[in-house]
């Protein structure tokens, strides 16, 4: 939970909106995966700061990719059921507390996120 120094208040609400389109798959097929990857491209020359977002929001993408498919198989033993349910609620949840925290200035790593991009 490093504090974002320097960061103004668009770079905030920036990277507020940045964990806030992960819920777009909710509305939109792949908007989950789309719109976070075009908001940290399309904006991180301009806000600096958003870049640490970015890499914190793609490598939970990546997380839930990997947790998806390993859960998606063990759905032929039952387990798979609720840890998909328990994958879609932690999915919501981070998105929202990433946005407050964000728009707060703090950077937060979601909890059991692989770090892949650094």
């Amino acid at each position: 939970m490093d504090q974002a120094a320097g960061t103004s208040a668009q770079e905030r609400q920036w990277a507020m909106f940045l964990h806030f389109s992960l819920l777009g798959g909710f509305l939109v097929p792949f908007g989950g995966l789309i719109a976070p990857i075009l908001i940290w491209q399309l904006k991180k020359a301009e806000f600096p700061a958003l870049d640490v977002h970015g890499k914190i929001v793609v490598n939970w993408i990546i997380s839930v990719c990997i947790y998806g498919a390993i859960s998606a198989v063990l759905t032929l033993v039952l387990i798979g059921i609720p840890l998909l349910i328990a994958l879609g609620i932690c999915s919501v949840v981070y998105a929202i507390i990433g946005g407050i925290k964000a728009n707060e200035g703090v950077v937060w790593k979601y909890p059991g996120s692989l770090t892949l991009l650094k």
